[in-house]
């Protein structure tokens, strides 16, 4: 679990140097780096769900069907709070729509992700008060 949150941390700040590099513009012009945006905000939203997901079995929190009812069991049973719940089952949406229906991303939904990634340091700050 805890290789699990360093990995999450060094994803962050991956993103943050990308955010602070790159524009909309220099995604839209250059495919490694749409692709490398779309991997490392799949991967960072993968292990969030890991997390999740282990968290709940770990605990005996409920029996989902889906990764975003692990986020909702965490919300439930008082481990992330009902904001944060939201906003990630949100991003769980995005990880589906990056595996499934790659073609279709938006660009600049995508990049606008990019300001969202305060959402995973307060997961990590919520799930260790737990852990």
């Amino acid at each position: 679990m805890l290789e699990k949150l360093k990995l999450l941390e060094e994803n962050i700040k991956e993103l943050d140097v990308f955010r602070n590099r790159f524009t909309i513009e220099d995604i839209a012009d250059d495919k490694t780096k749409e692709w490398g945006l779309r991997y490392g905000l799949f991967e960072t939203i993968q292990i969030v769900i890991d997390i999740a997901c282990h968290l709940v079995s770990k605990y005996n929190l409920g029996s989902p069907e889906t990764y975003a009812e692990c986020i909702e069991l965490l919300r439930k049973n008082g481990y992330i709070t009902s904001g944060l719940a939201e906003r990630l089952a949100g991003m769980v949406g995005l990880r589906n729509i990056l595996v499934h229906e790659y073609v279709s991303v938006d660009r600049k939904r995508l990049f606008e992700f990019l300001y969202n990634i305060e959402d995973f340091r307060s997961f990590i700050l919520e799930i260790k008060e737990h852990i």
